[in-house]
């Protein structure tokens, strides 16, 4: 069995999805909390590996792992809803 993993997201990537749902907050204010709640996760699995390795605790590990994805999988999920148009994704390139 193959783990799939999501495109990668750089930087720039996750600028323009974080400008424009700040652009858009009025408007789509659960899209940006969420948004919101997706890079906290990011950071904190960011963050959180280094301590999990130097406390000897692997139960931490995959659960670091998903939150540094977590952005990549948001993305992904919200591409996928906008190709079968249940959602309108403004901030996805073209």
């Amino acid at each position: 069995m193959a783990l799939y993993l999501p495109p990668h997201l750089d930087l720039n990537q996750l600028q323009r999805i974080k400008k424009w749902h700040v652009a858009h907050r009025a408007e789509h204010p659960l899209e940006y909390q969420l948004w919101d709640t997706v890079l906290i996760l990011w950071v904190m699995g960011r963050v959180g590996w280094l301590p999990a390795f130097a406390l000897d605790t692997p139960w931490a590990y995959p659960l670091c792992l998903l939150a540094m994805l977590a952005p990549n999988f948001y993305a992904m999920a919200r591409a996928k809803a906008h190709r079968l148009q249940r959602v309108r994704c403004d901030w996805l390139k073209h």
